[in-house]
């Protein structure tokens, strides 16, 4: 019988899955920290009390990075090439979600309505993750090479989300419901149309690397396929809603060093 416990040990095991799978999470968060950086530069005068918590943010990420490229260290393994295909967050960029990376390599300032976009693609996003790594805590949290390393993403993934919920609660408040609520819709249908396309590149790489049946990795397929369905019919209403975090200003506070591996 399947299970995501079971899958997902099948690839910490093998070197070359595990290569693979850390390879496209560093830089995932790698561009993350990039973009949230370029983000905090670019932030215009009137949100500037947001600089401080998106350099958090891309702070957090950038470190994330690290940690995905020492869990590969420990192992004596070399990140590979990201392949195109299950690059998430270039994938996104391509659909028009988020903010273009032309537009953050300019020097201009951002507008108002670029720091809602933001943070309502980031609202989708960080949901994503933080339900994922819920996922690899509730399997790996007390394993011995990677638990340290989930745990700790795993809380700075809830800290994002928090933050992301107050922020945009406040600008809410302010008059950009509509616009908010608008962008939301958006971004998640666009999410979870390229979660689908990511989740069966990525696990048709797996299913080669590790050598899976054929009726393995139908049924994996088809398991995608109906989280997609799932999501496009009702799903995609959680990751719009917004609800006051319990964890407030979350992200007020200086980045977390790195644990040592």
């Amino acid at each position: 019988m399947l299970s995501a416990r079971g899958l997902f040990q099948e690839i910490l095991d093998d070197d070359r899955s595990f290569r693979l799978f850390c390879s496209i999470a560093a830089s995932g968060e790698a561009q993350g920290g990039w973009e949230n950086g370029r983000i905090a530069a670019l932030v215009p005068e009137s949100m500037r009390y947001l600089a401080p918590k998106i350099a958090r943010h891309g702070a957090d990420e950038d470190k994330h990075g690290r940690i995905f490229n020492a869990l590969l260290r420990k192992r004596g393994l070399q990140p590979v090439a990201v392949p195109v295909e299950t690059d998430y967050t270039m994938l996104l960029e391509r659909r028009g979600i988020g903010l273009t990376h032309t537009k953050l390599r300019h020097d201009e300032p951002l507008t108002e309505e670029d720091i809602l976009v933001y943070l309502s693609h980031s609202r989708i996003t960080e949901q994503r993750a933080a339900d994922q790594m819920v996922m690899l805590v509730r399997y790996f949290g007390d394993n011995p090479e990677v638990g340290k390393a989930v745990k700790m993403i795993s809380n700075d993934e809830d800290n994002h989300l928090a933050y992301c919920h107050e922020e945009l609660l406040r600008l809410a408040r302010a008059g950009h419901g509509r616009t908010i609520q608008r962008t939301l819709r958006h971004c998640a249908l666009s999410e979870i149309r390229v979660y689908r396309q990511v989740s069966l590149a990525v696990m048709g790489r797996m299913s080669r690397i590790l050598g899976w049946p054929a009726p393995k990795s139908a049924a994996l397929a088809a398991g995608i396929h109906a989280l997609y369905a799932y999501e496009r019919l009702i799903g995609w209403r959680r990751m719009v809603t917004l609800t006051m975090p319990e964890r407030r200003d979350a992200l007020g506070g200086a980045a977390t060093a790195a644990p040592v591996f």
